[in-house]
């Protein structure tokens, strides 16, 4: 893409803490004209905005609005947890099927980029379930041959969140003093740092670990 054209944008996850830290970054980058944001529910004011072209979707259905996933960088900050989604299985639907099978569409639709909210530890042979999802899902993506995709991994993710998390809270209080590697990391700056990177569009993979996440944010 030539030096100074505008971008266009496809966002999953926008009701979240990181999605929404994304979404609003997006509206205010001059760099974006147009952000399609993937929901299950209405964005309320956010859909009015002039930039925004909202699809309320089923994320089990993505094929049935695959035409609408034309976009140049593709961010996923879709992402639940074991308590919330009540089962292993899905949590896996969610955290694993869902970005994979958007992954997959919108290549398919001609995407450059493609962000992901990972987490610190992501490995297909860790020992905690939700860190082998994230290794799973980073490897799946992996296979694709993205001509550029980027892998952010934080620690907690610290903002304020719609939803009462309070085991996260609590994590994120008692590590604030610890190593950079498991210090909380804002939900701006981990948004920052995909955007940031969406605009260089390194080829190849990048994997950004959670104490790089403000400096590449900030890059």
């Amino acid at each position: 893409m030539r030096r100074g054209a505008k971008h266009t944008a496809l966002l999953a996850g926008a009701t979240g803490l990181v999605g929404g830290e994304c979404l609003r970054a997006l509206l205010a980058s001059d760099r974006y004209e147009r952000v399609t944001v993937l929901t299950r529910r209405d964005l309320g004011q956010a859909a009015s905005h002039r930039k925004v072209r909202q699809v309320i979707v089923d994320f089990a259905q993505l094929e049935s609005v695959r035409e609408q996933l034309q976009a140049g960088h593709v961010f996923c900050a879709l992402g639940t947890t074991i308590r919330k989604a009540g089962s292993q299985d899905r949590f896996r639907e969610v955290d694993f099927e869902y970005p994979r099978l958007l992954a997959k569409l919108s290549l398919a639709s001609g995407a450059r980029h493609f962000s992901l909210v990972s987490a610190l530890g992501a490995s297909r042979t860790s020992p905690f379930f939700y860190s082998r999802v994230k290794g799973d899902l980073e490897h799946s993506l992996r296979d694709m041959r993205w001509p550029s995709l980027c892998f952010v991994r934080p620690s907690v993710i610290a903002g304020e969140r719609a939803e009462s998390r309070p085991l996260e809270r609590l994590s994120g209080q008692l590590l604030r003093y610890a190593p950079a590697t498991w210090r909380p990391v804002a939900a701006s700056d981990i948004a920052g740092a995909m955007i940031a990177t969406a605009l260089r569009e390194p080829p190849g993979v990048t994997v950004i670990e959670s104490r790089d996440i403000p400096a590449a944010a900030r890059a």
